[in-house]
């Protein structure tokens, strides 16, 4: 999908919401992929209808070759019943990583069971020598760090090495104690995050936030990170945030970053 992407080059391809196409050489990976109108579906007579504001980029069969399939957590916009099961026939050798929590809940919605990974916080590790990924797992808080009855995170962020970069995606999440002093330990180059925000009308309405623009800039300068792809906008009127209001903000940052659009490459260099 990256044109003029090179050889050792780090594609990003936004696939809305918090979902992206990632692509290095001939490795191809997908996280949180919403490629339907499940929720529409689920909600369109209910106070918030989930009516998308931008059409589905790809249909998900055309993603094609895809080593990995990621799901951060189980909300229907990122482990999506009208995605998942499509993705899994379009990709007979793809395997796909869930929150360890959730795997019942992936099977449910389409994920073959024996093509699931497994994975939970605090040194969770997936390291695959054919492609040369290695995935760790890390705690995420969406407004709570949350549990199942076996004390397995419910969700999750993933850092991935890929490209000779190491990229971390957190999913839904706002900041908690020792968030930054994890991530700076493990040395991230570039951050995918959601800057959606939150407010307690959305909260008692039964949708939980994420970052503030501020706050995922924040993060990053004190995880040294230097480069942010915000995400989790511009898909439903009632949970976004202005594309200039996000580049207003990261522009007094002095981070790096990329304002990506919906089914439109970027390319990371490794600097």
């Amino acid at each position: 999908m990256t044109e003029g992407l090179s050889a050792g080059g780090l594609g990003l391809t936004w696939l809305g919401q918090a979902g992206f196409l990632v692509e290095c050489g001939k490795t191809r990976l997908i996280i949180d992929a919403y490629l339907s109108d499940s929720l529409y579906d689920k909600y369109k007579d209910k106070k918030f209808p989930h009516k998308r504001m931008i059409p589905v980029p790809f249909a998900p069969t055309q993603l094609t070759d895809i080593d990995l399939v990621f799901c951060t957590h189980g909300h229907t916009d990122h482990m999506d019943p009208g995605t998942l099961p499509h993705l899994a026939a379009a990709n007979p050798g793809g395997r796909f990583v869930v929150p360890a929590s959730e795997k019942a809940k992936a099977v449910e919605r389409g994920v073959p069971a024996d093509r699931l990974i497994g994975l939970d916080a605090e040194g969770s590790l997936f390291d695959n020598a054919k492609s040369g990924i290695v995935v760790r797992a890390i705690a995420s808080a969406h407004e709570e760090l949350a549990t199942d009855s076996e004390g397995r995170s419910l969700y999750l962020g993933y850092v991935v090495d890929i490209c000779g970069q190491r990229l971390y995606h957190s999913g839904d999440c706002i900041p908690y104690t020792g968030l930054a002093e994890a991530l700076k330990k493990l040395h991230i180059d570039v951050a995918l995050l959601p800057v959606n925000g939150r407010d307690d009308y959305r909260k008692s309405n039964g949708v939980p936030g994420n970052f503030t623009v501020a706050e995922a800039a924040e993060l990053c300068v004190n995880s040294g990170i230097k480069t942010i792809i915000p995400h989790h906008f511009g898909m439903f009127d009632f949970n976004t945030e202005s594309p200039e209001i996000i580049d207003g903000v990261l522009s007094e940052s002095g981070l790096n970053y990329m304002i990506p659009e919906v089914g439109k490459s970027l390319i990371v260099d490794n600097e």
